[in-house]
């Protein structure tokens, strides 16, 4: 058992692999979810220095970026890759995806989504039930998608050498039921992450089949990865918002913003200060991605409280104890058991 020597430091970092509530969590998860992984939820500090010798911040020249692809990404704060992913690879996540709907396997740690506005309906074992599986870094074929070759290299660009899988997602954006509850607020993700620094963290985006505007595309406010992490609650939103679905609360509505409309295999990596979100799902279809957040493992754990970002470790933290019964878990203890190395060394995360 690993245990944590950097609990007392300023800004409590932890630079220790997990702490002993981590580990304890970690044999829970693997433990109570073999017999059945299937849990229904209605979805809804510090610096460190690099050296970097090239003048752009969000990018390391590894020679896979071109100078074009590297401004641009440092300008607007997402870059999109077109057929990185093959067919062949996306149907094989499609069939994992299909099976875990089925119930033909149980994934430990695995969080299994319904739309708000179905939630309370009866409950049927095949795709229409779900809207989106999270945290499948147990099930290996899902989990391949966060080992392609391909994907990592781009990854390195943005991470450098050492790379941590942190967030997986299976995202089956429903049909609008009419209440727009298939649409995702506006937000920047490094408000749920407790780890730094924001500028080696990184998420990779695969559509699944063609996206659009009607089925729900992503929607991102280019340039807006420059500016600092806003605050973050549930949005006032008359039918209903779906469970962590936090949206940022005063993003300017005039900003320029950019639909991504995507092909089957295309890919976008985007930085976590990136305010984005989606539209509704106006088709009769579902819309499939598949997504990992990536980060350095040299960067580090921090502690939220205090900080705009406590009330989702609040309720990260209350998700925990109720589903695994593990009272004194912290906000990046959730974190740790989930992380799984991909690339190089764990030297801290």
């Amino acid at each position: 058992m690993t245990v944590c020597a950097s609990k007392g430091i300023q800004n409590k970092t932890y630079s220790c692999k997990m702490s002993r509530a981590a580990d304890r969590l970690k044999v829970v998860v693997n433990h109570l979810d073999r017999p059945s992984s299937f849990v229904q939820a209605s979805t809804s500090g510090q610096n460190v220095t690099y050296y970097q010798p090239q003048a752009l911040r969000y990018s390391f020249d590894n020679d896979l970026l071109s100078t074009e692809q590297r401004i641009s990404y440092e300008e607007d704060g997402f870059l999109l890759i077109k057929g990185l992913v093959s067919g062949e690879d996306i149907d094989r996540f499609r069939v994992a995806f299909e099976r875990i709907c089925r119930r033909e396997v149980q994934v430990p740690g695995l969080v299994v989504m319904r739309d708000v506005s179905i939630a309370k309906s009866e409950f049927v074992p095949n795709q229409k039930a779900i809207s989106k599986l999270q945290d499948f870094q147990e099930e290996p074929e899902l989990f391949r998608y966060c080992s392609l070759p391909q994907i990592l290299n781009y990854v390195e660009c943005f991470t450098g050498p050492n790379i941590m899988a942190m967030h997986t997602m299976l995202i089956n954006k429903p049909p609008d039921t009419g209440n727009k509850t298939s649409r995702h607020p506006m937000h920047q993700d490094l408000h749920y992450f407790p780890f730094r620094p924001a500028d080696r963290i990184v998420c990779s985006w695969t559509a699944m089949e063609k996206i659009h505007r009607q089925n729900g595309c992503l929607v991102v406010l280019p340039g807006s990865h420059h500016g600092t992490l806003k605050e973050h609650d549930y949005p006032e939103w008359e039918g209903g918002v779906n469970k962590m679905y936090h949206g940022v609360r005063d993003h300017d509505p005039n900003h320029p913003r950019v639909h991504l409309e995507m092909e089957k295999g295309d890919t976008v990596f985007f930085h976590p200060l990136l305010i984005h979100g989606s539209g509704m799902n106006q088709t009769q279809g579902f819309r499939k991605a598949i997504s990992c957040h990536y980060a350095s493992a040299d960067c580090y754990y921090i502690d939220v409280r205090g900080t705009t970002q406590e009330n989702i470790g609040q309720e990260v933290k209350e998700i925990a104890a109720r589903k695994y019964a593990v009272n004194d878990v912290t906000f990046e203890d959730t974190w740790a058991v989930r992380g799984r190395l991909v690339q190089g060394d764990r030297t801290n995360l």
